[in-house]
């Protein structure tokens, strides 16, 4: 089989490590991979062995309504590559690339699998009701059922894309996100880095509005004896660092930027925090219950209930589980709350350590892997 990869970039993120864990996997299943990119930031280490192809090399803060009229183009551009590499299976990760993998049978004859993966929870991401969003929400619905095979990454975004965008549940598929569970195992935990005096909290994830560090930089307001740690850069970052120096929180919020290897931190951190608006299925989520941390999330529309197990949502009042405590979206006070029942009950952290550990065994990298290379065979 001759395969593309197709993503917009390597830089940090969920769906990008899921891309290199592919890639040498495939090729050692005996693929003949190509890895096709749109913005040349690449974070993770890609096998030497892979070929990359360019389709441009925008920006990342390029214009929306310039994004929108170039996506013709770049369809055209993507059939010229695929016939040329005289590919198999086409399969892209993340909304654009899906736009341009589904656009770009209008532009020629050749045919190979067309396979997209959502990663997302559409209509929430898209539910603002500005032209944007009518925009997404419009060509998800009608380039979207165009594709052969939609991989989803969790039972939500896959019910998301059937029950609100028509899309045939026939061509649907759940493939959870895969952890690397020996190699965050044998990573070294930075054990002197976090003040012992503090309960220490960590987060990972873009400085963007979906991510809502915000939430979670307000919610420590009333906690003297805690500190927040957050990893991750994005356009938010100069707005969040003058918000915690606004609440005086200079002295207790820290911002670490990206790094390729968060388990460090992960490892010696107290507790892990997630203040997201949407999510299609946080790898952050995995990546911290491997590390040993218990977590505290809000509970947007899909990822984290299904990891954590939770039996039964409402909006009253923190939601305890085995494996943490989920808050409702955008609730500082119960955000607040959730952070304050961890600290005054040491026993429930230590049991939920435990318990993670186990839980994660669940999305081990090795499995999901073998999955993923299923779906793309059978197509």
């Amino acid at each position: 089989m001759n395969v593309t990869l197709f993503i917009y970039s390597m830089a940090g993120g969920g769906a990008e490590r899921v891309v290199s864990y592919l890639l040498p996997y495939l090729k050692e299943q005996g693929f003949s991979v190509h890895l096709v990119l749109m913005n040349d930031t690449i974070s993770y280490d890609i096998p030497k062995d892979i070929n990359i192809h360019y389709l441009e090399r925008s920006k990342g803060d390029e214009n929306g309504i310039i994004k929108l009229l170039k996506l013709p183009f770049l369809a055209f551009k993507y059939a010229r590559l695929l016939k040329k590499l005289n590919v198999s299976h086409s399969f892209s990760l993340l909304t654009r690339p899906n736009y341009i993998n589904t656009l770009s049978q209008l532009f020629t004859s050749f045919r190979p699998k067309i396979i997209i993966s959502e990663r997302s929870f559409p209509s929430l991401q898209y539910g603002y009701g500005n032209f944007q969003s009518k925009v997404n929400n419009w060509l998800i619905s009608k380039l979207y059922p165009k594709a052969d095979y939609i991989l989803c990454n969790s039972q939500g975004n896959a019910n998301d894309l059937i029950t609100n965008y028509g899309i045939d549940s026939n061509i649907t598929d759940v493939i959870y996100n895969p952890v690397d569970i020996e190699n965050i195992t044998n990573r070294q935990a930075a054990n002197s880095f976090f003040d012992p005096h503090y309960f220490n909290m960590i987060t990972v994830g873009r400085l963007d509005t979906g991510k809502n560090h915000e939430l979670l930089i307000r919610a420590l307001q009333n906690l003297p004896q805690a500190r927040l740690y957050i990893l991750g850069s994005g356009v938010l970052s100069e707005y969040l660092t003058e918000l915690a120096k606004e609440l005086r929180l200079q002295d207790r919020v820290f911002f670490l930027g990206f790094d390729n290897n968060p388990y460090q931190y992960l490892k010696a951190a107290d507790l892990f925090v997630f203040g997201s608006n949407h999510e299609g299925f946080p790898n952050v989520l995995l990546e911290a219950m491997c590390c040993g941390l218990p977590i505290l999330t809000t509970n947007c529309k899909s990822g984290p209930s299904e990891i954590m197990k939770l039996e039964e949502a409402h909006d009253e009042d923190i939601m305890k589980t085995p494996y943490g405590i989920l808050t409702p979206v955008g609730d500082v006070d119960l955000m607040a709350k959730g952070m304050t029942f961890f600290l005054e009950n040491p026993q429930y952290l230590n049991d939920c350590k435990t318990k993670v550990l186990e839980r994660i065994k669940d999305f081990s990298k090795e499995g999901i892997l073998k999955a993923y290379e299923l779906a793309l065979s059978k197509q």
